[in-house]
């Protein structure tokens, strides 16, 4: 079992699944925004970044893993086009804030969403060329059986784009870091969703989540014939492509 596998939002009785997904159901209304916040809006460019790792394959079919509130989501269908796109989530919370934008956006016919259990998804194998998550997968109770599940129904050849926030490893950037998770993040957390342990625990899980080197042997373990890994502004969030 991974460390941050054992963090749990709101106590260490029950099931991780179940509090993951009443953490997000709380936080919805508010996700959107204390995420652009917190980030300075740089969360936008490190998925453009995931986005373009996918287009010279050009994915017809995509599936979105730990979707939430599908900013991921959408800018897969602008950027890339595809014929489909879905987002599957353990949140109906978040999903149903994904639904009205992409209603907004006029992609309808192009997003779709879908409640899924990541360990045990509904689709069959080989059913989507691209799967993709952004920030979701460290919260994953079991991260080898889900990160399985995305290779399972990825196609042979198809490919796996995740961002995924990290720990910077070196001076200055490790400590400011540190001061910014353990204070401001957690304060303004508390102050704008109302849940205070939910924030408490997303910096929980970004310091004991595994990185780099380590992630990608996990990604190798997981089925995927190739993986590397790419850190973005001073380490603070890391891309890691996969090839099925």
């Amino acid at each position: 079992m991974y460390e941050q596998e054992r963090i749990k939002p709101y106590n260490e009785e029950g099931d991780k699944r179940a509090q993951v997904e009443e953490m997000f159901d709380n936080i919805a209304p508010t996700y959107d925004k204390l995420n652009h916040l917190l980030s300075w809006n740089i969360d936008k460019r490190w998925r453009k970044r995931a986005v373009a790792e996918l287009a010279p394959y050009s994915p017809a079919t995509i599936l979105d893993v730990a979707t939430g509130t599908g900013d991921f989501a959408l800018q897969l269908a602008t950027t890339l086009h595809p014929q489909e796109v879905v987002g599957a989530d353990i949140s109906e919370g978040m999903m149903e804030v994904g639904r009205q934008k992409v209603h907004s956006a006029g992609l309808d016919d192009i997003i779709q969403f879908t409640k899924e259990d990541c360990f045990k998804m509904t689709f069959p194998d080989g059913r989507f060329d691209a799967v993709t998550a952004a920030f979701g997968i460290r919260n994953f109770s079991d991260l080898d059986a889900g990160l399985r599940e995305m290779c399972r129904v990825l196609k042979p050849g198809g490919h796996l784009s995740v961002v995924e926030l990290t720990t910077p490893r070196r001076f200055p950037m490790r400590q400011l870091f540190w001061l910014y998770s353990h204070t401001i993040l957690p304060i303004y957390g508390k102050l704008v969703s109302k849940d205070g342990s939910a924030y408490r625990y997303l910096t929980a899980t970004i310091e004991a989540f595994p990185q780099g080197e380590e992630m990608v042997n996990i990604l190798r373990r997981a089925g995927f014939s190739e993986a590397r890994f790419h850190r973005m502004t001073f380490g603070v969030c890391t891309l890691y492509f996969a090839t099925k």
